[in-house]
């Protein structure tokens, strides 16, 4: 029963890496014109599984993405991403210096994993970032 979680999580995040993958850019693109890549990529994908909602929501996408990206807008949301996430890891680690303080072991274990989480999304952001 234990293991039930951690199967939980090996699946979601398995599946989220699925769909990074499919989601990824032309090579070599970057900004607004790697972010239509990804979009493109991403509906010739769902036309090609035939999934017409999805079809249809990354179409609406594609649209505002014509209609309002410019790099510099999408550089400014990236920083913010990057600085929302800088403090969750900072929240994170104050939780878990006052798990460790009291000496709760579980409350330790999940703190630390919460930081980690919080870490790969910050490792996730900058990565945003550079692109």
């Amino acid at each position: 029963m234990k293991n039930l979680p951690s199967l939980a999580l090996f699946t979601t995040l398995f599946l989220a890496a699925a769909g990074v993958q499919a989601a990824q850019p032309d090579a070599g693109l970057t900004g607004c014109a790697a972010k239509r890549s990804a979009i493109e990529n991403q509906l010739k994908i769902a036309r090609d599984k035939g999934n017409s909602s999805q079809v249809a929501g990354l179409e609406k996408a594609l649209q505002e993405h014509s209609e309002h990206c410019t790099d510099a807008s999408l550089r400014k949301e990236r920083e913010q991403k990057v600085l929302d996430a800088r403090h969750e890891v900072a929240q994170r680690t104050k939780d878990l210096d006052k798990a460790m303080k009291k000496g709760d072991a579980d409350k330790i274990n999940k703190r630390k994993e919460k930081l980690a989480d919080s870490k790969k999304e910050l490792q996730d952001a900058i990565d945003q970032l550079e692109r």
